[in-house]
């Protein structure tokens, strides 16, 4: 079994609240918009950091981090990208990755609106956890945690901070 933490959107932006948090996790996967390397470094001295680059990131994080990551943890396949899109409105690339892929878990960010959705066209969960940073126009800043255990996505919780 492992404690997985969903971030996107941190902008630079992680506090101690933050990290205190993430201790407790396996890993912590960050959907894009990172801000810069330092924020990775302050997440990896205390889990594994899977991470994908987003739009307002430049050249030296998009050469440590993809733009997609395909991955699997316990049984679970999960696909990850930044600008992603939602079930019924997927960007193209993303509809492409998905049906390339064919993932149970999708993960992306870049709205900074909170969603979890099934998606029963593709047969998989579409998660976005919103922005854990405080750069744009989101009042709470949010994150998910969950827990996977070989082919079961369970203990799902959403995290809030207020801005």
């Amino acid at each position: 079994m492992k404690k997985i933490c969903i971030i996107s959107d941190s902008h630079n932006y992680i506090d101690k609240k933050i990290i205190n948090y993430i201790k407790n996790f396996d890993e912590v996967w960050h959907a894009g918009d990172i801000g810069n390397l330092e924020l990775c470094e302050k997440i990896k001295k205390h889990t594994i950091l899977r991470a994908v680059y987003g739009n307002i990131d430049n050249h030296i994080i998009r050469k440590e981090y993809p733009e997609f990551d395909v991955f699997e943890c316990e049984n679970i396949k999960i696909l990850m990208i930044h600008i992603g899109g939602y079930p019924g409105r997927y960007t193209k690339k993303a509809i492409n990755l998905i049906k390339k892929h064919s993932p149970d878990l999708f993960i992306c960010g870049h709205s900074h609106i909170l969603k979890v959705l099934k998606d029963r066209k593709f047969n998989l969960i579409h998660i976005n956890p919103g922005a854990i940073g405080k750069h744009g126009f989101h009042k709470v800043r949010t994150m998910i945690s969950l827990e996977v255990e070989r082919d079961e996505i369970s203990n799902m919780n959403v995290i809030e901070y207020q801005k």
